[in-house]
């Protein structure tokens, strides 16, 4: 018993010596009344519960100070001192199984009620509520404010504190009073007036707005029912907020009334809609900037419950003259077929009021959140400070005139409730829950999306997906690539956001131009009631910012789900190909998809960097990296490196899909068969111009991941400024490719493999340059004075990560970091090796790149020597391309890529050893057209790639055009010329392929064109006269292996095929003349058909009757001679081809479209001209006649009028 009572008199002396520190005035004597009076509002609050376990005091209770919970209280929690712990248990069940209830605590505090923060003044009043003692002040929220209460000490018996959050600096925690607050000391308040109050009545007061003589002098008390409050609205110079009292009829008139005064902002949390007051000494004033008179509060006013017995109704005589009515506003001229499409699409909201229960937080610092598990509520359009803090799950709100928008698009799908400055937002039951906890990226924006509403004026359905898209961008960016503040902070003209940067292109085009700023009067007094929420248009999701992670696979599924071989090979040419020729052909294909061809449209966005691994440029986020092509504009491109670490945001870019396939296709009859594929992979990268691209600077010291960048540029230690350079004139660069380099001094001594690397020379431009500062130092004097220093300069290792900046023609500076090394980029110093190959080549020395040296393009103007090198892209005269002298046999030009095939087939043929040279690799034949501006026409030559250039760098697309440089020239057995890549060899991508490909029709001439001294077409058409026919051949070929297969079985010796499918080919060679000039044309497969004038059913027929024989040949030795056949003479089958071949029906007028037999070249030269001699009648006549042109039959056509015969209509 005696321990109870020590315990006891330790609690009371805990106590009184709490009350005199935190409650009492500072240097004042103990006041014992205080104390007192706070220990039985203590007991009586405590023995309230009525289950205290015969203890009249809690003991296990400890006061606490306004400073204590700032401080200690890390953790969210609550006290109840007149809960039981069943209360308390049966409190928490509303958490749910999915939220946790905040812990207990056993606290007391006590503290006074008001609306002062700190020691301020009566005009910095906000209207926010503080409990305050002697430690300091702490932000509350109460549901239901009695203004009596402010400025009395109490004793909170039911609360909860929220502190903030751990890694804010300057946020502050806050209370929630979960009950009426206790008053310490008895109330002194004054009886009611002793004779009633004269009040006016709000139909009374609209009708006194408009009389011009009543209103002076006048500040009547008005006494209504609260029919509806508005939001508090805070500005820069003040803050007030509108009430609306009517009478007890919902259908009689209502009046506003506008509170400014700072004093009375604090009504705001006490007024309750459909209770009724009185306010007092009120004034009409015209707002500034609108015509109409509105009644507002005097700083004497004061706000008071409705009592029937205490007032008695003001009577006014209201004749005389009446103010003009508010002028209507005048309708918005539009046109009428603009304005009825508008009209169509604009909806209205309803506008509802509605109380729920907050379900989930959405986002806190956007202001959207759940509620009852089905409607999405949005707070952005009002200033909602105060209740972010307080709305987390749990959370009951009633929402007076709130905007009901349904369908609002944009990839929302639920229904929205969106209240505007008109409506309010009250407060209706605390959350048992304890927030989540955020983070810190998780809490910023709130500026942002503030900046979107108030000052970028975005309507509802374009806010809500502004919202997703920065939450997309933060996904794919932070924080990895960008910090979060650095994304969503506040835009400002001197620090915009990055955010804000990368949406505004979309904002721009979607936000209506004009739009005026939101009138925070004009929204709440005007009616009808006008808002940015009243009338809106379902949205269109207008774009998406995909990760490029799922950019990659959307585009390599797409690729695969278009993929068909059989759009690959139109079926008139694939059913005459072998099984290795169609395996060939489907080998490799391509696929470009534009960001329309999406849904919604993509924008790319990504962190560019240069890999050190493939030499490659890249975009990365946080999923993953994308190769990438880039071009500064059209047929330049990029050069600068410091575009390294940008941000970049395109519009306009193609995602480039190649696709290589591995088959074993029989024929083309199993096509459609997907098992024949035996293998598929994808190769996935974009191009885009740089200048169709948003660049945006990163500052490096904010990017949150180093490792991601350091191989684009390194890193130093701060204060770590010591660095040395040397410019260089770039003349020449080498292949990127792996090759077998030298081992550095003390390498490990195994066999080394091949690494990647690229050789570029120069030379250099002065000496070694040491940084001063911010610039660079005088360049060191050179000893061989203005000796030509030519430089081959090796990067290997990370330092391939420069190749695509380093361009022939510009001037680069090479940084190396770090303490002043001697001679580093000299002969002999540490990164130099000598090489005797190298003397003889011309340069003074050979330097290889370090992994930490870092490039930079300068301005060639700068640089006579720069100035003297030509910027033009060297090329190799047409005549020489084209002729057969190999004094020049590296040549260089520009060039158009018509198509790109593999020339060996796939698969291998079943005789072939495993890792056999037939079992390697294939090689890469692209066809180019050759650029010559001196030329009508463009040649066409084949480039091979080879082993070590695959696989081909990227770009190489059917329609683009290509610089190359260095490639080795050679000559074809058929006397054809064609290109090699080398290890010199060089490539620069001029263009892009085409978007749209439009094909243009070939060229009609005269065939003697083609014998003229410029250089002819390679491919046109022609209006000409089948004369003759020289030969036919018809065949079936075993698919596999090519040999004859008579009567559909292949005649191949020893091993057998494991397939027995055939396939038909056939070759024709006509004579034909146009009236110029003749020439021999040879067509084959289905062109045969076309020749021979015969319909699809007629030939199917005659291939038919050839799989008999297996072959069909014959061979016309000239014009009215006997055709000497492969089979007898006499077979019917030899004497219809002999008949058809002689007959009008193969002898007739065409137009063909050809092309040269052998591509265009000064290898072989031009037969002359012959005699030919000719009989007419009796005449003998002797001429000289034009050499034969051989061409190769693209297309036949029948002509459609005699006038399209050109030439040969005349003769």
């Amino acid at each position: 018993m005696g321990s109870d009572c020590g315990v006891e008199q330790a609690w009371l002396e805990a106590a009184q010596t709490f009350i005199q520190e935190t409650l009492c005035p500072a240097g004042s004597e103990p006041d014992v009344q205080l104390t007192q009076s706070v220990l039985d509002c203590v007991k009586t609050v405590w023995l309230s519960q009525g289950k205290n376990q015969g203890f009249p005091l809690p003991l296990s209770y400890s006061f606490v100070s306004v400073q204590d919970l700032k401080t200690h209280q890390n953790l969210p929690c609550c006290s109840h001192l007149s809960w039981s712990s069943s209360a308390y248990q049966a409190w928490t069940q509303e958490a749910g199984p999915s939220g946790t209830p905040l812990p207990r605590e056993r606290l007391i505090l006590l503290g006074t009620l008001t609306d002062l923060s700190g020691d301020l003044e009566q005009e910095c009043r906000k209207g926010d509520l503080y409990v305050k003692d002697n430690t300091g002040v702490l932000n509350c929220e109460l549901i239901d404010l009695d203004l009596s209460w402010l400025g009395r000490l109490f004793l909170f018996p039911s609360w909860s504190y929220l502190p903030p959050a751990r890694w804010s600096s300057s946020g502050e925690g806050h209370l929630e009073l979960l009950s009426a607050p206790v008053p310490v000391c008895p109330s002194n308040t004054s009886p009611g007036p002793l004779t009633p109050l004269p009040v006016l009545y709000p139909e009374t007061a609209s009708r006194l707005l408009r009389h011009r003589g009543k209103l002076r002098g006048v500040q009547p008390n008005l006494a209504g029912k609260l029919i509806r409050v508005s939001a508090l609205v805070r500005s820069q110079k003040k803050a007030h907020f509108v009430l609306s009292l009517g009478g007890s009829s919902p259908a009689g008139s209502h009046v506003s009334i506008v509170v400014q005064i700072p004093a009375q902002l604090v009504w705001h949390r006490a007024l309750w809609p459909g209770r009724s007051y009185v306010l007092t000494a009120l004034r009409v004033v015209r707002i500034r900037g609108h015509c109409y008179r509105v009644w507002t509060t005097s700083p004497s006013s004061h706000l008071l419950p409705l009592k029937p017995e205490c007032v008695r109704e003001l009577e006014l005589e209201l004749d005389g003259p009446l103010l003009e009515a508010d002028p209507a506003p005048l309708p918005m001229p539009s046109s009428s077929q603009d304005g009825d499409r508008e009209t169509a699409l604009v909806r209205n909201s309803t506008l509802l009021s509605y109380t729920g229960k907050v379900t989930s937080v959405l986002s806190q610092p956007a202001g959207l959140y759940e509620v009852d598990g089905q409607l999405a509520l949005c707070l952005a359009y009002q200033q909602f400070h105060s209740l972010r803090k307080v709305v987390r799950p749990g959370v009951s709100l009633e929402l007076q005139d709130v905007h009901l928008l349904q369908s609002v698009g944009g990839g929302t799908r639920r229904p929205v409730l969106a209240p505007c400055l008109h409506g309010a937002i009250l407060l209706r039951g605390f959350s048992c829950q304890k927030p989540e906890t955020q983070s810190f990226y998780q809490a910023q924006g709130a500026s942002l999306y503030e900046q979107l509403v108030w000052e970028r004026q975005l309507g509802l359905p374009l806010y809500l997906w502004a919202t997703k898209a920065l939450e997309e961008l933060a996904s794919k960016l932070c924080p990895h690539m960008l910090r979060h503040h650095q994304l969503l902070q506040h835009s400002s003209p001197g620090n915009p956001s990055l955010g804000l940067q990368l949406l505004a292109p979309v904002l721009d085009v979607l936000t209506p131009p004009g739009s005026t700023r939101r009138n925070a009067h004009k929204e709440i007094l005007e009616e009808p009631h006008h808002c940015p929420l009243q009338k809106y248009t379902r949205l269109q999701t207008p774009c998406s910012f995909p990760t490029l992670t799922t950019l990659k696979e959307e585009g390599r599924c797409r690729a695969w789900a278009a993929f068909d071989p059989k759009t690959l090979l139109p079926l008139p040419e694939a059913s005459h190909l072998t099984s290795s020729q169609l395996n060939q052909r489907v080998s490799w294909s391509w696929l470009s998809l534009l960001p329309a061809t999406f849904h919604p449209a993509q924008i790319l966005i990504g962190v560019l960097a240069a890999s050190s691994h493939k030499g490659c440029l890249q975009l990365r986020d946080k999923t993953g990296s994308l190769p990438c092509l880039i071009l500064a504009t059209h047929s330049q491109p990029i050069t600068d490196s410091r575009f390294i670490g940008c941000l970049v945001r395109t519009e306009k870019f193609q995602l480039v899909i190649e696709r290589n396939v591995r088959s074993n296709f029989p024929s083309y009859k199993e096509l459609n068969i997907t098992g024949f594929i035996q293998k598929q992979q994808a190769r996935v990268y974009i191009q885009f111009f740089l200048a169709d691209a948003l660049i945006l600077p990163v500052p490096r010291p904010l990017i949150h991941s180093a490792t991601s960048l350091t191989q684009a540029e390194p890193t130093h230690p701060e204060g770590s400024h010591i660095e040395q350079s040397r410019l260089f004139l770039l003349s020449r660069k080498e292949a990127l490719m792996k090759r077998n380099l030298c081992l550095p001094p003390g390498a490990s001594p195994e066999v080394p493999k091949p690494i990647l690397s690229f050789y570029v020379s120069g030379s250099w431009l002065g000496g070694t340059q040491r940084k001063e500062g911010t610039a660079w130092g005088p360049p060191e004097p050179q000893g061989d004075g203005n000796k030509d220093r030519k430089v081959l300069l090796v990067f290997r290792g990370c330092s391939v990560r420069w190749f695509e900046f380093l361009h022939p023609g510009q001037v680069y500076r090479l940084v190396g970091p770090g303490p002043p090394t001697p001679l580093l980029f000299e002969e002999g110093g540490p990164s130099c090796t000598p090489h005797r190959p190298l003397e003889l080549a011309g340069y003074a020395s050979c330097l290889t790149v370090q992994d930490d040296w870092t490039l930079e393009v300068e301005n060639g103007q700068d640089f006579p020597a720069a100035l003297e090198s030509s910027k033009a892209l060297p090329k190799t005269p047409l005549d020489d391309l084209l002729s057969g002298n190999f004094t020049e046999s590296l040549v260089s030009f520009s060039a158009e890529i018509l198509s790109r095939t593999l020339c060996e087939p796939f698969p291998a043929p079943f005789w072939t050893k495993p890792g056999g040279a037939r079992a390697s690799r294939g090689c890469v034949k692209l066809t180019v057209a050759v650029e010559a501006a001196d030329c009508q026409s463009r040649p066409h030559l084949d480039i091979y790639i080879k082993d070590p250039h695959l696989p081909p760098p990227l770009g190489l697309l059917p329609g683009a055009r290509v610089y190359f440089n260095q490639l080795e020239k050679k000559i074809s057995r058929s006397h054809n010329i064609y290109c090699c890549f080398r290890p010199s060899t060089y490539l620069q991508v001029l263009s892009f392929p085409p978007e749209t490909t439009i094909s243009a029709p070939l060229p009609h001439i005269f065939l003697a064109e083609l014998l003229q001294g410029g250089r002819a077409l390679f491919q046109a058409r022609a209006s000409c006269h089948i004369v003759s026919v020289f030969s036919l051949q018809l065949l079936w070929l075993c698919a596999h292996c090519t040999s004859l297969c008579p009567q559909g079985r292949c005649t191949r010796q020893g091993s057998t095929c494991p397939t027995q499918t055939c396939v038909s080919q056939a070759s024709i060679r006509l004579l034909v003349e146009d009236g110029t000039a003749e020439a021999v044309v040879t067509c084959r497969n289905h062109h045969v058909a076309t020749a021979l004038g015969l319909c699809p059913s007629e030939w199917t027929s005659l291939l038919e009757f050839v799989r008999g024989p297996g072959k069909v040949a014959l061979q016309f030795t000239g014009p009215g001679a006997q055709p000497e056949s492969s089979t007898k003479v006499d077979e019917p089958l030899t004497l219809f081809l002999r008949t058809l071949c002689t007959s009008f029906s193969v002898l007739r007028p065409v137009v063909l479209s050809f092309e040269l037999e052998k591509k265009p070249s000064m290898v072989t030269p031009l037969e002359p001209a012959r005699l030919q001699r000719f009989q007419c009648g009796e005449l003998t006549l002797l001429t000289r006649v034009n050499p034969r042109i051989r061409l190769s039959c693209l297309s036949i056509q029948e002509p459609k009028h005699p006038s399209s015969l050109g030439a040969f209509s005349l003769s």
